[in-house]
Formats: C-alpha cells, sequence, structure tokens
C-alpha cells in the first residue's frame, strides 16, 4: 500500500483532488495521447479504459431521500492515472487506480478510499459487458434490466463500502447520453487544454444505504461522468467549483469554473433539455459567486453559492445539505448534495478543490 501512496503522490504531484478536472497533473509527459476536435466515440468500447491517455474517471453522484423526505447523497468514483505511455503486467503496469465512495447525510458525512496498481486484477474497467471495479465496490451493467441495443450504461448495479457505510443502488437511465462542449471536446482554459467529456445525466435510482442508525431505503436521480484527457491545466489555474443541477422542470445544467491565481476565471456550462438536447455555453456565460463560507477541515470553504445562466434565465442559491462534505482523501477536497432554489428549483451536485490545506 505504501508503494501505491508514493506512485499515486508522483503522478499527481500537488494536486488538491483528481476529479472534475485536470489540476495536479504537472507537467506534459511525452507520449500519451491528447483530445482531438472531431473525434468520434465508439461505444461500448469508449465506455472502457483508454490507457493511451494519462488520467480518467468513472464519476457518479447521486440525490437522495428516504420515505420521510430526508435528503442525502452518495459518490462513486474509479479514477485512472498512468505513470507512463507503455504497458506492462503485474506490478510492471504503470496504471494507477482510485477509488471514492461516500454518503452524506444532513447530519453526517461518511467517506473511503480504495487504492490499487493495475495489472494485479484488483481494479480495471471491461467496456462488454460493462465494469468498473476496485475491490469489492464495483459499477456493472445490470443485465436484468438493459434492453438489447441500449446503450451499455443505460443499467447499472452500483456498490460500495466504508467503515461506517454501505450502499447497494440500481440505475435506470431515462434520457441519452450527453457530449459536452463540442461533440464531447471539453475545453478547460483559454490557452487550449482539453478533455474528452461525456455524461449519463438521466439516472432514477433505487437502493439501500446502510448507515450507523440502521438500514434507509432511498429514491432519487444520478449523473454519470466519463472524462480522460492527458493535458495538465495550465499553471495559472488554482482549482476548480463543478456543479451538476436536477432540476424540476426537468432539465439539467452542467457548469465549472476554473479558478485563476490573478482572480479572474474560466467558465463553461452545459445546457441540457428534458430529451436530452445540449446547449454549450461559452467562457463568461455562467457565473458563480460564493455567498458563505463554512470553517471546514481547517479552512474556509464556501458552501452557498449564487449561479447564473442569463442566457437561460437562470439565477439560484444553492446551499449544501451539509457543510460538512469533506473528503479526506489521499488529495482533498469538498463534495456534496445541494439544494437549488430561486428561478428554477431543483436538487443537485457542488465539487470544490483548491481550498484545502
Amino acid at each position: 500500500m505504501r508503494i501505491v501512496l508514493l506512485l499515486l503522490a508522483a503522478i499527481l504531484l500537488s494536486a488538491p483532488a483528481t476529479a472534475q478536472g485536470f489540476a495536479g497533473l504537472g507537467t506534459e509527459v511525452e507520449g500519451f495521447a491528447t483530445p482531438q476536435r472531431g473525434t468520434r466515440f465508439d461505444f461500448p468500447a469508449d465506455h472502457g479504459a483508454h490507457p493511451e491517455y494519462r488520467i480518467e474517471w468513472w464519476y457518479l453522484t447521486a440525490v437522495l431521500e428516504d420515505a420521510d423526505g430526508t435528503q442525502y447523497g452518495a459518490q462513486w468514483t474509479l479514477f485512472r492515472s498512468a505513470l507512463e505511455p507503455q504497458s506492462g503486467d503485474g506490478w510492471q503496469s504503470p496504471q494507477l487506480w482510485m477509488g471514492h465512495a461516500a454518503v452524506t447525510t444532513p447530519t453526517a458525512h461518511y467517506h473511503a478510499e480504495r487504492l490499487a496498481r493495475g495489472g494485479l486484477g484488483v481494479a480495471g474497467v471491461e467496456a462488454s459487458p460493462f465494469e468498473a471495479y476496485i475491490d469489492e465496490w464495483v459499477m456493472r451493467s445490470a443485465s436484468d434490466r438493459l434492453v438489447p441495443g441500449e446503450d451499455a450504461l443505460s443499467a447499472l448495479d452500483l456498490s460500495a463500502r466504508g467503515e461506517e457505510f454501505s450502499y447497494a443502488l440500481a440505475l435506470d437511465a431515462e434520457g441519452p447520453l450527453v457530449f459536452h462542449g463540442d461533440h464531447g471536446f471539453s475545453v478547460k482554459s483559454a490557452g487550449g487544454q482539453a478533455s474528452y467529456y461525456y455524461t449519463q445525466p438521466f439516472y432514477r435510482l433505487t437502493g439501500t444505504l446502510a448507515l450507523p442508525g440502521g438500514d434507509v431505503e432511498v429514491t432519487g436521480r444520478a449523473w454519470l461522468d466519463r472524462e480522460y484527457s492527458s493535458q495538465p491545466l495550465s499553471e495559472t489555474q488554482l482549482g476548480w467549483d463543478w456543479v451538476s443541477f436536477h432540476l424540476d422542470s426537468g432539465e439539467k445544467l452542467m457548469g465549472f469554473q476554473l479558478r485563476q491565481s490573478d482572480g479572474s476565471v474560466y467558465t463553461s456550462a452545459s445546457w441540457i433539455t428534458a430529451n436530452g438536447e445540449l446547449t454549450t455555453y461559452a467562457d463568461g456565460d455562467l457565473t458563480l459567486t460564493a455567498l458563505e463560507t463554512a470553517a471546514v477541515a481547517g479552512c474556509n470553504v464556501p458552501v452557498r453559492w449564487r449561479v447564473e445562466l442569463p442566457a437561460r434565465g437562470l439565477e439560484v442559491e444553492i446551499s449544501a445539505i451539509n457543510a460538512q462534505s469533506w473528503m479526506p482523501t489521499l488529495f482533498s477536497y469538498w463534495e456534496g448534495p445541494v439544494s437549488v432554489e430561486g428561478s428554477h428549483g431543483g436538487r443537485g451536485y457542488l465539487e470544490m478543490t483548491g481550498y484545502g490545506e
């Protein structure tokens, strides 16, 4: 395990987190592929791993509630990072895997982390039939619910556990995959750094949370992000704030801002209609304004924001369900469910990096 920690530190350097962004990848490493505008996705193959790229993830967030209306959040993430642009077996594999899982309640935030080296059979992703796993944590196609001819991500079973929690969730998509940016080519800076980025934001789910107080039956909505690249962010980008909203109208919003060292930001947004039609918004169209901070893990973290997208008449305030939704993992960050109120109502998820110690 200590070897894996050192290797992860080597590849991720000073990253505050390895999540919806690429801060902390460090300098360029020759030999890795880089995203190219106009590339067509190939499914189901592209649901699997891309070892020719330096980093990628399978990242699911879910907003949940029980029969009494109490709100919860759940996260399941598998990250892959490559030390070198070459193959290898066993301990010679350059692929490193990291899993994060969490459950958030109004009064508690439970988290767990798993680390693994590629080539040992304990972590990986298979495209067909789809399965992403690290140890006993699994996200896989639900063969009993998957309709022949549907996308492999249309029906999933998901499970994970930590010392104080576990969950088993069944997810069924009610809409299509969505491809951010220019047909999945998502630009991350004025300098042109980019990733391949697509989403399945239309899951309905049912399942069970096992918590210290007992089992809780939940229903809700979930959002799965798929992203891969080899390009680090600009050296002037310090961290990011990322949101995904399930609006009461059936519409969806994904947006992020990347914070620059001079105080400016680079933004991007995707507006998704209830039937899956996408409109992309460029740098400057989305505004995220921090309204309130909380003391979290020894630092001040924004936990209430104003989010504005004037082109869609969106002006909302989002508030954390639990301000202490800190992930004290190898590379720490804040992530948890939020309420959405204002011009639109709904629920969503907020992720923030770069606020740590």
